[in-house]
């Protein structure tokens, strides 16, 4: 029997003969759910239309979110802080003072805490603001389009010519552990002393706003307030 332990990356083998603590279980319940449809002359046509929807639970689903959320009136999440690009290299181990190593793969991919928290939200169909700073580089137009493609809204996304967009280099080695350097860029570099009264509109607005500190305090106090 073989399988995979969960690691950050890359997966390493599990050894089936190593002893653990526990033992995963799965257990499933099953939950009897019973729905009258009355159809009564005041509700008759509306049971009827009820009773076609089940046949798509997909647009039940869709309906019991949209009455409980309200599509069009919830109140935005936005989120104020980081994007960077990641730049994963997997190593056999971290090189010594002046040596350079080789790594077996390399790629780079959309990130940073604050870019995650706003597709996540975007990703729940949810209305999603993104409020943070770029550069005008490839990983600017490699950010945008990931927050794009997750639904969430650029309006106020800012565009900086005097500074990189933010990046990091995680190096990851066999056994799932990892090394970071960051390079803050637009994320530490280009808010400025004030937000524009478009960002704080938004930011009134919200109901519920996401913050970390991978961006200067001063403007997460300025938001908090």
């Amino acid at each position: 029997m073989e399988g995979l332990i969960g690691t950050i990356s890359p997966p390493q083998q599990w050894d089936p003969t190593r002893p653990t603590a526990t033992r995963p279980h799965t257990t499933r319940i099953s939950i009897p759910i019973h729905l009258h449809l009355y159809t009564n002359r005041n509700s008759r046509s509306r049971s009827l239309s009820f009773r076609r929807r089940l046949n798509n639970p997909s647009k039940v689903a869709a309906t019991i979110i949209s009455s409980s959320l309200g599509e069009d009136q919830s109140p935005p999440l936005v989120v104020v802080g980081s994007a960077n690009a990641d730049i994963y290299v997997e190593i056999d181990r971290l090189p010594r003072e002046g040596e350079t190593v080789s790594a077996k793969t390399g790629q780079t991919l959309a990130g940073g805490k604050g870019a995650n928290q706003a597709v996540c939200g975007g990703k729940l169909s949810h209305p999603t603001f993104f409020i943070g700073q770029l550069g005008s580089d490839a990983h600017a137009r490699l950010i945008a389009e990931s927050l794009g493609n997750g639904g969430v809204h650029l309006d106020r996304v800012s565009r900086n010519e005097d500074a990189p967009t933010g990046h990091a280099v995680v190096m990851l080695q066999p056994d799932g552990q990892n090394s970071i350097i960051i390079v803050g860029g637009a994320n530490m570099c280009c808010w400025p002393d004030q937000l524009p009264a478009e960002d704080v509109d938004v930011i009134e607005k919200a109901g519920v706003v996401l913050l970390q500190r991978e961006i200067p305090d001063r403007v997460n106090i300025q938001v908090a307030k």
